[in-house]
């Protein structure tokens, strides 16, 4: 997560307990809404949406959404264009999120799509390897000597 700067200490500081708060509250609501609405976009018919996070601006005004879309046989060139018709759609999806939530700006939205999902099935896939394999029984050989010790 991208670190903001605090200057008062100089130091990199996260987002604000309220930025967080409202990220979860704008989450669940689009979750809801997604599962619900029948949404217009040709490239959003019969799509699941996984949304994994929601970053706020400190001012609460612009929402970026981390969105993975489900589904087998989904390629790069699907993914990005569920990205690009739920960016296409954020207006309505605002109105909805509007009506859903009580907060007093209703952010813009911005769909992004969340790369983590392809990181996590790569680390899999490397732990799997039979060198890497290899290493971490080492490794655990290594501790349980000193353990011993």
């Amino acid at each position: 997560m991208k670190r903001q700067s605090d200057p008062k200490k100089g130091a990199l500081t996260g987002p604000s307990q309220r930025q967080l708060r409202a990220g979860e509250l704008i989450r669940h609501a689009l979750v809801e809404i997604l599962r619900e609405e029948e949404l217009q976009d040709e490239a959003l018919q019969n799509i699941s949406v996984t949304v994994s996070e929601v970053r706020m601006s400190p001012d609460l005004k612009h929402a970026i959404c981390f969105v993975e879309p489900l589904g087998a046989g989904l390629t790069g060139q699907d993914t990005t264009d569920i990205i690009k018709g739920l960016n296409r759609v954020s207006k309505f999806l605002r109105g909805r999120l509007g009506r859903s939530i009580d907060m007093k700006f209703t952010p813009d939205l911005k769909f992004i799509h969340d790369e983590s999902f392809g990181t996590a099935a790569y680390m899999d896939k490397l732990f799997l390897d039979p060198r890497v394999q290899q290493d971490t029984r080492r490794l655990s050989d290594v501790v349980d000597d000193e353990d011993e010790a």
